[in-house]
């Protein structure tokens, strides 16, 4: 290659890359937009760093039936409204949701697929992380030695996070694999930021504000007593977060 050429490709105004990107997937169990919109925002409010401007899928194949491209305007409003940025639609399978999403001037992301039809009891809309390629930990563990504050975060990309010590109240940690806390958590603890699923949190005291894992969470106002100020493993079993202490 000359030296013309060389100076070309680096003088070029953009780059294209395919990558993985965090994403959050909404899916919709009914057509009430108004109940959609209070659910969501009742659910974004109790975790507010998790959702503030996060991209959304929009799954539709909860539904009964197929909305038309009102309703499916309806859902991209909502889903505005309540902070969220809607990036695509779900690919159902059909050709019609390819219709739909050129009417709605948005990609099928065909990463996502129709997961059945039967509805959760009471709820009318449901967030779960996107799939994504699992993370394995590719560096050592970030070490935090001094106290995470309130206001303050610490985030171990590509790695483990292990806290030697306090994680104060209005304070976050995260990390795209598993989260060690050797000291009080007080604040708020997630692992799997980028969708993995078989990441844990371990902390020595458990008195979380929120803990969650691939974007799966649990806000605590009141902490079980079984739990508070115990050492205490949160993991995913399929949808659900469970929590038990650890050695009792």
């Amino acid at each position: 290659m000359n030296n013309k050429a060389v100076s070309s490709a680096l003088d070029t105004a953009c780059e294209v890359r395919f990558g993985q990107v965090g994403l959050v997937q909404l899916r919709v169990r009914s057509t009430d937009v108004k109940v959609i919109h209070d659910e969501l925002a009742a659910r974004i409010a109790a975790a507010p760093q998790l959702f503030e401007r996060a991209a959304a899928c929009l799954d539709m194949s909860a539904l009964e039936t197929q909305p038309d491209e009102a309703q499916a305007r309806a859902f991209i409003d909502t889903i505005r409204q309540v902070g969220l940025l809607p990036i695509g639609v779900a690919f159902d399978g059909t050709e019609t949701i390819n219709v739909l999403a050129r009417a709605l001037d948005l990609p099928v992301l065909t990463q996502f697929r129709a997961q059945g039809k039967a509805p959760r009891p009471a709820a009318v809309a449901s967030i779960t992380p996107a799939p994504v390629a699992t993370v394995e930990p590719a560096m050592p563990a970030l070490m935090q030695h001094q106290p995470v504050r309130s206001g303050q975060r610490v985030y171990a990309r590509n790695r483990d996070l292990v806290v030697m010590t306090v994680v104060g109240a209005g304070a976050e940690v995260m990390a795209d694999g598993c989260v060690h806390i050797y000291g009080p958590l007080r604040g708020r603890a997630m692992a799997g930021a980028r969708g993995e699923i078989t990441a844990r949190v371990f902390c020595q005291e458990f008195n979380a504000e929120l803990v969650s894992i691939a974007g799966v969470f649990r806000v605590f106002e009141t902490i079980p007593p079984e739990l508070a100020g115990k050492p205490v493993q949160a993991w995913l079993d399929g949808d659900d977060l469970r929590f038990a202490r650890i050695g009792g």
